[in-house]
């Protein structure tokens, strides 16, 4: 696939020689010759500009609520309110720090050693955890993904996709990315999937995410997010956390479980009564979520005035929960991941939670994010 640009940039001109590397053309000639290829390449006086480290930028806004996605790995680079951010952001140009806002599919978390067997085959994926030999958070959070009415017309329309002949795949409030993943060593299957940011003035951010199997053969699938909530305090020490689920999962020292989800009864996990993090250290998933009438399972943090809560819609079964306490000083324990996954690390192995999509089936899971309260 050939280089993509920025909606608001020009495309970049092919590289050049140097003047006196060019033995049968005057300096002044070759000042011509290129005067002539930027007209070509839209106008004299068009001036080129980088394309961001991650593509295309899409913004939308509804009421106090304004977000932007990004074309690489269509990814949440930004969620604000009255201006204020609620996730941890970063630049265009920048790569997501630690996997902020990224879309994990077809698997989230790792996968041992990144070997598994599926229809009686036994399958190795590239190991992109390498300090820990696993294969980790997917295939598709480094991969360019299109607008959908871009992808539907790259493809032809196809009657099993539900998402393509979806009306206004980008407005004001809303926008539709899709992405195919074809084939490869470790994941033989043909999987086309499409996720929707959309923001409502009073319920904050919404995210759909759809996965259908378009190939010949069943596929295994699982999918997650990784956004770090943020209410502006320095540190998440003295924010009070409220999550309902009633087990963890004990991980050895490569994130892989040890063993099966544990009651949180009595342990440093346990915040189905809302309570102050502290110096609690979480990098664990936490199952067994207690959902609302609506069938959404919350998590809520609170501090310095603000009350966020993470709703997970049903088919997520698990929420992540990291502090950070690995990462660089600069990002240690500055926000709280909590990640909506429908499936815990290792489950193409242990098979727990993983889907099977048989050719032609399709899944949608939900989840988002609202301000419940600001001072």
């Amino acid at each position: 696939m050939g280089a993509m640009r920025a909606p608001d940039q020009q495309p970049e001109p092919a590289p050049r020689q140097a003047a006196d590397e060019q033995p049968n053309t005057s300096r002044e000639s070759a000042r011509s010759a290129r005067a002539r290829g930027n007209r070509e390449l839209g106008g004299a006086n068009a001036s080129a500009r980088p394309i961001p480290l991650t593509g295309r930028q899409y913004h939308i806004r509804a009421g106090d609520y304004d977000a932007t996605v990004t074309e690489l790995g269509a990814g949440l680079r930004r969620l604000s309110y009255r201006g204020e951010p609620v996730i941890t952001g970063y630049e265009p140009d920048e790569l997501p720090p630690a996997g902020a806002g990224q879309l994990l599919a077809p698997w989230p978390n790792r996968i041992d050693g990144g070997r598994y067997e599926f229809g009686g085959v036994r399958l190795q994926l590239d190991l992109t955890e390498p300090a820990r030999a696993n294969a980790i958070h997917g295939l598709t959070r480094w991969a360019n993904w299109d607008l959908a009415d871009s992808a539907a017309s790259a493809s032809g329309p196809d009657p099993r996709s539900p998402t393509l002949s979806a009306p206004a795949p980008a407005s004001g409030d809303q926008v539709t990315l899709m992405h195919f993943l074809h084939g490869r060593p470790g994941y033989p299957f043909c999987l086309a999937l499409s996720v929707t940011y959309r923001l409502h003035p009073a319920s904050g951010l919404a995210v759909g995410v759809t996965a259908w199997n378009v190939g010949s053969r069943p596929l295994p699938y699982g999918t997650g997010s990784h956004p770090y909530l943020t209410t502006g305090a320095s540190v998440v020490d003295d924010c009070e956390l409220e999550l309902a689920a009633a087990f963890w999962l004990p991980t050895d020292e490569r994130g892989i479980p040890s063993g099966p989800a544990l009651d949180v009864t009595g342990s440093p996990f346990d915040f189905r009564a809302a309570r102050t993090i502290g110096s609690t250290q979480l990098d664990h998933a936490l199952t067994g979520l207690a959902r609302d009438e609506s069938g959404l399972a919350w998590a809520r943090l609170t501090g310095g005035g603000v009350r966020l809560g993470l709703w997970a819609g049903p088919g997520y079964d698990w929420l992540q929960v990291f502090t950070g306490d690995a990462l660089a000083p600069g990002q240690r324990r500055r926000a709280l991941a909590v990640e909506p996954m429908t499936c815990p690390a290792n489950a193409f192995v242990s098979g727990e939670g993983m889907l099977t999509l048989d050719p032609g089936d399709s899944v949608t899971h939900t989840w988002g994010i609202h301000v419940i309260d600001r001072a």
